[in-house]
C-alpha cells in the first residue's frame, strides 16, 4: 500500500460519521478515487523501474546454453593413396556452456545508468506535483461549488424582492401614485435575477459532477458540503516577503524540480549516444563442454575453462552516431527552454498569488464594511420614500448594490482562500497540514 493510501485512510477515519464534508474529506475521498492521481501513482511506479533497469547494464551478465542432437553425416576422408572414401556417420553431439561478462569500459552503460536515476527521481516529483494538484483541484471544485449555492441564494432573495418592490408598484399604480415605468424597472430586475438562479444552478451541477468524479460519488449535493465560517478569520502569511516565498519556489516547486530532471535525463542521453564513438572492453570467463559438436571435433570430448578480455571497437555506423547525438543535443537545448518557461510561469503565478494573499485581508475587510453600509442603505431609502425624499428606482438600486456586494463578498472569501493555498503550491510547500488549516474555516452546514 503506497503511502497516499495511507493517508487515505488516516484521514477517512479522523473524518467521522458527519453528515456534511469538510475540504479535507473529500481530499481523502479523492485520493482513493481520483482517476488522474491514482494513474500518476502507477506512472510513478512504472517511472522509478528505470533505476533498476538502468543499472543491470552495469552489472554481471550470466547466460547458460545447451544444446543436444542426434546427427546423421556422410564425411568424405582420403584414403592415404591420393584418393577418398566415404564415412557414414549416425552419432548424438551435445554442448554445455555458463557464461560470466562484466563490463569494465562501457561508458554508454553508465551514461544509461545516471539516466535511468534521473528518470527514476522525475518519476517521484511529477507524483508529488500531481499530489499538490489534486488538493487544488479538490478546493477549486469545492469552493466553486459553495459559491454558486451563494449566488442562486442571492439570486432568489433578489427575486423575492423585486417580487415585492413590483407588488408595491402594481398597487401604487393602481391607485394612481405610481408610474407603469416603475413597474417595468422592477420586473426587469427580477427577470435578471431569474436568470441569475438559472446560471448558478447550471454552473453548480457541473461542479458538483465535478467533485463526484474526484470523490468517486455517483450522487453529491452542495448540502453534503459544510459551509465557510461568515466570520473567518485571515491566515498568517509566513514568510512575510516575496524574495522569501521566490526562494522556496526555485528550491521547493515540483513543476520546477521535475523540469530540471527532465534536463538532467536529456543531458545524460547526449552522453549515451555520444558513447557510440568510444570502445568498450569487456572481461568474461566460461565454462564449456562439448562432445562431437561439429564435423572436426566427431568422437571427441573437450572440457574448456576461459578467462580473457573483449574489446569492441567502432570505426564506422553509417554516420548514425553522430546523427544520434546531434539529435539529443538539440532536445537537452529544448527541454533549457521549457525549463526557463516554466520558471517564469511559475514565478509569475507565485508573485499573483502573493499579492493576492495580501490584498485578500483588506479587501474582506472592506467587503465587511460595504454589506452593513449596503444593508444600511436599504432601511435608509425605504424610509426615505415614505417622507418623499427618495422615489422607487432609488430602492431597486440599494436592493441591487446590496446583493451585489454579497456576491462579492462571498467570492473574495472563496478567492482569498484560494491565494492562500496556490501561493503554497507555486513555492512547492503545500501539504495536507494546509489543508486541515483551511479546512477548520467551514463549519457543518444546516
Amino acid at each position: 500500500m503506497s503511502k497516499y493510501s495511507l493517508l487515505a485512510a488516516a484521514l477517512l477515519l479522523g473524518c467521522g460519521q458527519a453528515k456534511a464534508m469538510g475540504p479535507l474529506d473529500v481530499y481523502a475521498l479523492a485520493l482513493r478515487n481520483d482517476a488522474t492521481f491514482l494513474g500518476a501513482i502507477k506512472e510513478r511506479d512504472a517511472g522509478l523501474e528505470n533505476r533498476i533497469i538502468a543499472r543491470a547494464g552495469l552489472l554481471p551478465r550470466l547466460n547458460y546454453n545447451y544444446n543436444k542432437g542426434r546427427n546423421n553425416s556422410q564425411a568424405s576422408l582420403p584414403d592415404g593413396r591420393g584418393g577418398s572414401y566415404q564415412d557414414e556417420r549416425n552419432y548424438n553431439s551435445y554442448g554445455s556452456t555458463f557464461t560470466l561478462q562484466q563490463p569494465l569500459v562501457d561508458y554508454e552503460a553508465y551514461a544509461n545508468y545516471r539516466k535511468g536515476v534521473a528518470q527514476a527521481l522525475f518519476a517521484d516529483e511529477a507524483l508529488r506535483s500531481k499530489n499538490q494538484e489534486l488538493l487544488v483541484r479538490v478546493l477549486t471544485h469545492y469552493t466553486q461549488a459553495l459559491f454558486t449555492q451563494d449566488q442562486i441564494e442571492i439570486a432568489q432573495a433578489k427575486k423575492r424582492a423585486f417580487q415585492r418592490q413590483l407588488q408595491q408598484n402594481a398597487n401604487m399604480f393602481h391607485q394612481g401614485e405610481g408610474t407603469r415605468t416603475d413597474m417595468l424597472e422592477a420586473e426587469s430586475l427580477y427577470d435578471l435575477a431569474f436568470v441569475e438562479e438559472i446560471e448558478a444552478r447550471d454552473e453548480q451541477e457541473i461542479t458538483l459532477r465535478e467533485l463526484g468524479a474526484l470523490t468517486g460519488m455517483s450522487k453529491i449535493g452542495v448540502s453534503d458540503l459544510n459551509t465557510i465560517n461568515s466570520d473567518m478569520a485571515a491566515f498568517a502569511l509566513y514568510p512575510t516577503s516575496y524574495n522569501a516565498w521566490h526562494e522556496l519556489a526555485m528550491a521547493h516547486n515540483p513543476a520546477l524540480s521535475f523540469q530540471r530532471l527532465a534536463l538532467e535525463v536529456a543531458r545524460h542521453e547526449v552522453e549515451r549516444n555520444r558513447a557510440g564513438h568510444l570502445p568498450k572492453v569487456t572481461a568474461y570467463a566460461s565454462l564449456r563442454q562439448q562432445e562431437s559438436d561439429s564435423g572436426n571435433t566427431y568422437n571427441q570430448h573437450y572440457d574448456t575453462n576461459t578467462v580473457g578480455l573483449e574489446i569492441h571497437v567502432p570505426l564506422y555506423s553509417g554516420g548514425g552516431v553522430s546523427a544520434s547525438t546531434r539529435q539529443a543535443s538539440r532536445n537537452r537545448e529544448q527541454a533549457e527552454y521549457e525549463l526557463e518557461s516554466q520558471t517564469r510561469d511559475t514565478l509569475i503565478q507565485l508573485r499573483r498569488q502573493f499579492s493576492a494573499s495580501l490584498s485578500g485581508v483588506s479587501k474582506l475587510q472592506a467587503y465587511h464594511k460595504a454589506l452593513g453600509s449596503a444593508e444600511a442603505l436599504v432601511v435608509s431609502t425605504q424610509q426615505s420614500i415614505i417622507g418623499g425624499e427618495r422615489v422607487n428606482i432609488d430602492v431597486l438600486n440599494a436592493e441591487q448594490q446590496l446583493y451585489t456586494t454579497r456576491r462579492d463578498l462571498a467570492r473574495t472569501r472563496y478567492d482569498y482562500l484560494m491565494a492562500w493555498i496556490k501561493l503554497r503550491y507555486y513555492a512547492g510547500v503545500l501539504t495536507e497540514t494546509d489543508l486541515v488549516k483551511v479546512d477548520e474555516a467551514f463549519r457543518v452546514g444546516s
